[in-house]
């Protein structure tokens, strides 16, 4: 399973970096609005923190498929390595994955909220969907199972597109997902430290600390090796 840091915050693109396993970064253009800097160095920003081996999903701002082209042709230029540029699906969007696909330029479908516009995506040519988890939720149209049945629709029709859950708000969304078989979501810095985080696991190092201390008092390991 694939984890991805959801954020333009180059400062907790860092941190999560540093301490998480993930896989890349995706972006919005409401993401890239909140830090309210130069869209072009912004990119390259993220681009130089994550090196060339992780994924970076850009999304265009564009409705015609001839925009949306020749946006995810100037994006790709500016961040390099291995780059996906984000098209909401539409019928223009849906047209300009089939071009970019015949160009070599990989595509991360997004604003996706039913499994047909999942799947009329994956058939287009779109290297990952992203179902918005949380809005559809708040719809009670319960994300996790949206997302199953896209990914029993791909095994179904040996589509070899992968499923990229975004929009989350807690770790119970997460692990739903997960426990059906989603390989990607992308989630906010903060998300990441909640996976985490359980209070009797900090009781129970608060527990090993004290046992330890009350023999070696404050020595380490290494200490105590020399």
């Amino acid at each position: 399973m694939q984890f991805i840091i959801d954020s333009a915050d180059t400062k907790a693109i860092r941190h999560c970096m540093e301490f998480f396993p993930v896989a890349g970064v995706t972006t919005n253009p409401t993401i890239i609005s909140k830090e309210k800097s130069d869209f072009k160095q912004l990119i390259a920003e993220i681009r130089s923190i994550i090196g060339p081996d992780k994924m970076l999903h850009v999304q265009c701002t564009s409705d015609t498929a001839d925009e949306i082209v020749a946006e995810a042709q100037a994006l790709k230029a500016i961040a390099g390595g291995d780059f996906y540029v984000k098209i909401p699906v539409s019928a223009e969007g849906l047209k300009a994955i089939r071009i970019l696909k015949g160009q070599g330029i990989k595509v991360t479908a997004t604003a996706i909220f039913t499994q047909q516009q999942a799947l009329l995506a994956a058939l287009a040519g779109a290297d990952y969907v992203a179902p918005y988890i949380n809005r559809l939720d708040n719809i009670v149209s319960d994300g996790a199972h949206v997302v199953e049945e896209i990914v029993t629709l791909f095994k179904m029709h040996n589509i070899s597109t992968k499923v990229l859950a975004a929009s989350f708000k807690n770790v119970e969304q997460v692990h739903k997902v997960s426990m059906v078989g989603c390989p990607a979501v992308t989630i906010n810095p903060e998300l990441f430290d909640q996976l985490i985080y359980h209070p009797l696991t900090l009781y129970a190092v608060d527990a090993f600390t004290a046992d330890w201390e009350m023999v070696y008092g404050e020595k380490k390991i290494l200490e105590l090796l020399k």
